[in-house]
């Protein structure tokens, strides 16, 4: 969402979020190679402070007056796909508010939406578009914040347009630009984003409800070894879902009883079940792709978890039986170090805000 106001001419760029009281930010300086060295980040929660004493904190750290992007989490708006209705482009978003008033959460009048393409125009037959629907009251809840600390707000960004700005900084690094990728980001213990883009373009997108207990422990088992970036996408054996009653055995033939003794904390029946679902979801969403992509195979799925990466990248490849491999854009933005890393993961997609065009729309 491009917002049509005069930006002051710093040198830093201060990307934000702000969700239940709680504030991630990242302020970073562009380098000559069109990257961003981060300068400071971190996460401030407001908890019982009043919002003076809070605006005050925000101050005391230097938030006061800068050029600000916001990045809005995905519980504060809805992402829905539509066929692109059949109109001059002035009149998209007018059509598409039309389209989506009986698939919202809140009344059609009391939201602001953005479009994009789906896709990169390329492909042939129905087009569609990505909705964005925000309430009003979340924007303006974000945009008060913005005015008690003199903020000058350019652009409202959302998860998966960062995700997929993330993505393609590394297909570039891995000159594969081209080609197809999936990222699947968890920064919070209740919800993965799931993105798959090709062509510097979201192509498809999904939430996942996380089960309680995956994000804690550890998924690593004796003789495991990191996997990079590097390593080709590579599915392994035929995957032949089985989705009665009962329940069945996925993929590599994993079943309920090694998915608790993979995933610390699934022991619970109930919670086992929820993560066996979770795995079957991811599945069904790279067979999906597959189907519907089929000329564009994907070269790599990724996944983020914070410090935790590279142990979910090893347990989704053996429980998935194809190739995750840890999604590493940390090393590419000097400065983004030290922290909790409950911190960083939670900083960590506004990075992808960062490196938002300034001429594309999401």
């Amino acid at each position: 969402m491009q917002l049509p106001w005069f930006r002051s001419k710093s040198s830093d760029q201060l990307v934000v979020s702000w969700v239940g009281k709680t504030l991630a930010f990242v302020r970073a300086r562009a380098q000559k190679d069109g990257m961003y060295e981060v300068r400071q980040f971190g996460v401030e929660r407001q908890a019982d402070l009043s919002t003076e004493d809070f605006i005050k904190r925000l101050q005391s750290i230097g938030l006061k007056g800068a050029q600000v992007r916001v990045m809005l989490r995905p519980e504060q708006y809805q992402l829905l796909q539509i066929e692109a209705p059949g109109v001059a482009p002035d009149e998209l978003r007018a059509a598409a508010r039309y389209q989506i008033r009986d698939m919202l959460d809140v009344h059609v009048d009391d939201i602001t939406l953005d479009v994009l393409r789906v896709g990169d125009g390329r492909q042939k037959g129905v087009a569609h578009l990505f909705v964005v629907a925000a309430a009003n009251a979340t924007l303006r809840d974000v945009l008060e914040l913005g005015q008690s600390l003199d903020w000058d707000v350019s652009v409202i960004d959302v998860q998966e347009t960062s995700q997929r700005n993330l993505q393609n900084l590394l297909a570039s690094r891995n000159g594969q630009v081209d080609r197809a990728h999936a990222a699947l980001v968890l920064s919070d213990e209740h919800q993965a984003v799931l993105t798959i883009s090709a062509n510097e373009e979201l192509f498809y997108t999904r939430r996942l409800e996380l089960p309680p207990g995956l994000l804690a422990g550890s998924w690593a088992q004796p003789g495991d070894t990191s996997l990079t970036a590097g390593d080709a996408f590579a599915p392994v054996g035929e995957y032949v879902p089985d989705y009665s009653v009962n329940g069945a055995s996925y993929g590599n033939d994993y079943s309920q009883t090694a998915l608790n003794q993979s995933a610390p904390g699934m022991a619970d029946s109930d919670a086992g079940d929820k993560a066996q679902r979770f795995l079957v979801e991811v599945q069904r969403s790279l067979d999906l792709w597959d189907r519907s992509w089929s000329s564009m195979p994907l070269a790599s799925v990724q996944v983020f978890a914070g410090e935790q990466s590279a142990e979910l990248a090893q347990w989704l490849t053996r429980e998935l039986g194809l190739s995750v491999v840890a999604m590493d854009a940390m090393t590419l933005f000097p400065g983004f170090e030290g922290g909790t890393p409950g911190d960083r993961s939670l900083c960590w997609p506004l990075l992808g805000t960062l490196m938002r065009a300034e001429s594309r729309k999401l």
